[in-house]
């Protein structure tokens, strides 16, 4: 998956703006210039009269335009009711607007939202035709949209001072341009997996509903999660009232004020004002219960270690508007009980762990004819790890064999410090020293009890809610490259002690801190 296709930024096809009008009442007035305003600002603007190829299928692309849109204004004229393809195209908008949160604009030029909403005068007329005509469903379907449209706000001309339609348009201009302000962020050109495990998440929290959807990513570091949760917040931002995402939550939350900040930065991205006046993070709750209960919004709380950290953010569901969707992500599954879906993010298949390797170390999904062993010998190393994939195939592209070579060699004996810094994150709370892997849950449960005071299911638990570890079956394993980092903990803490095992400390268990 491309980056394009992954942050969605701008498809091929897509646009900023669908513009629909009646082309007789306003093409050659109103909409023609408010149509060269946004071009003249970059704004990427749809109009079917100069984009649709002659003899093309209309409909299909119509729909196809409306849906990839980010923003649908919608013209209305005296003339408007009596054209089908308005009528159809506002449904659709209407379609979009619910399912997906896509931005409507009503501008309404020559007539009142009241004409509109109860389809009096022109609106009147045009119904009066469109019944003899069409099937009753289809009139029926056309009078909810207009009454719809009606009765939610908009832009009236006449409530304009002096009824000046460059004014007017200037303000217009603002109003989309302040709804498309830029909220993408970046993610890596070339993703393998992440497009089916971003579609679930998506197909999940694209569905319309008022209720307050929650979704939890956990998995190990260095998994993806991050980057999962980016490409969804890319796919979903634009169809809220306010979007933030709040990244590395455990690291920030340890600086001074560091929980304060990050409700700060909540409320700021949200909200588009620097005023919150937050002492201390008790204040910040408060805040921001009363400010965003009634706003649909979309939060990433990415990295959430502890329960404290999520209950500062968001402590209750109606801390945030009818709507609004939530995804935190952790390595630790217990932070995940109010949570809706969980999706665990486990190490890439050897098929897709090659391909990803192979983009960074050779800009292509397969390894040249002469690395193909060594590529494969690599990714064995990494184990399926993005993050190892990822750094290790960078660090050995454009080397010659020789290099490629010794690196892997080196890299057998000396973990990667880049990849070992971000699995060490996961020893704030939890440290493994080495132990011996791969065996009997039974026989680590008694090395444990013999080592610390605590339970040592509860120990074992905890290792696995925090991705630290595996069960399977009845035998206990963890990750090569996680193993890897603890020796070289041991290695470096305690160096009269090489070649031995040494114990097991749980700082997450109050009896072995």
């Amino acid at each position: 998956m491309t980056e394009r296709e992954s942050s969605r930024s701008r498809p091929e096809g897509a646009y900023d703006v669908f513009l629909s009008f009646k082309g007789e009442d306003t093409r050659k007035m109103f909409t023609e210039y408010l149509y060269a305003i946004l071009d003249q600002a970059g704004i990427h603007t749809f109009r079917d009269d100069d984009e649709l190829p002659r003899g093309a299928e209309i409909p299909d692309h119509l729909l196809r335009a409306i849906q990839e849109s980010k923003i649908s204004i919608v013209v209305f004229s005296k003339g408007y009711a009596s054209s089908i393809w308005c009528l159809n195209e506002l449904v659709e908008i209407l379609k979009c607007k619910k399912k997906t949160g896509q931005i409507v604009i009503r501008i309404f030029y020559d007539i009142g939202p009241l004409d509109v909403r109860k389809q009096t005068g022109s609106f009147a007329e045009a119904f009066d035709k469109h019944e003899e005509r069409f099937e009753k469903k289809l009139v029926k379907e056309w009078r909810k949209a207009l009454e719809e449209a009606g009765n939610l706000s908009g832009w009236n001309l006449e409530d304009m001072a002096n009824g000046s339609e460059a004014k007017f348009i200037e303000e217009i201009i603002k109003d989309v341009l302040n709804n498309l302000e830029h909220k993408y962020l970046y993610v890596p050109e070339h993703l393998v997996r992440m497009d089916r495990l971003a579609r679930n998440i998506f197909d999940f929290l694209s569905t319309a509903t008022d209720d307050v959807r929650i979704v939890g990513i956990h998995g190990m570091p260095g998994i993806g999660k991050t980057t999962l949760a980016k490409v969804v917040f890319n796919q979903l931002c634009y169809g809220f009232e306010g979007s933030c995402f709040l990244s590395d939550i455990n690291e920030r939350s340890k600086q001074f004020n560091g929980l304060v900040d990050l409700q700060k930065q909540l409320l700021r991205d949200i909200l588009k004002q620097d005023g919150a006046n937050i002492n201390c993070d008790d204040r910040g709750k408060f805040l921001i219960k009363e400010r965003l209960c009634r706003k649909r919004v979309l939060v990433v709380a990415d990295d959430v270690a502890l329960q404290d950290q999520l209950n500062a953010l968001m402590g209750d569901r109606s801390w945030f508007g009818p709507g609004s969707r939530v995804i935190i992500t952790t390595r630790d599954s217990s932070v995940l009980l109010k949570a809706d879906q969980t999706y665990q993010i486990k190490e890439v298949e050897p098929d897709e762990a090659l391909q990803l390797f192979s983009w960074h170390a050779f800009k292509d999904t397969k390894p040249a004819e002469e690395y193909i062993e060594l590529s494969k010998k690599a990714v064995d190393y990494c184990g399926g790890l993005p993050l190892a994939l990822t750094v290790i195939g960078a660090r050995l592209s454009g080397k010659n064999r020789g290099r490629w070579e010794s690196e892997i060699d080196y890299l057998s004996i000396n973990p990667n410090q880049d990849i070992q810094g971000k699995l060490l994150t996961s020893f704030d709370a939890l440290d493994i020293a080495c132990f011996s892997i791969d065996r009997k849950k039974e026989y680590v449960a008694k090395v444990l009890g013999a080592r610390c005071r605590c339970n040592p299911e509860v120990v074992l638990e905890t290792l696995r809610e925090r991705s630290l570890i595996k069960v399977l079956g009845e035998t206990v394993t963890m990750h090569d490259l996680l193993r890897d980092m603890g020796r070289e903990v041991v290695r470096e803490s305690f160096p009269l002690l090489l070649g031995k095992r040494t114990k097991v400390r749980a700082r997450g268990c109050m009896e072995c801190t």
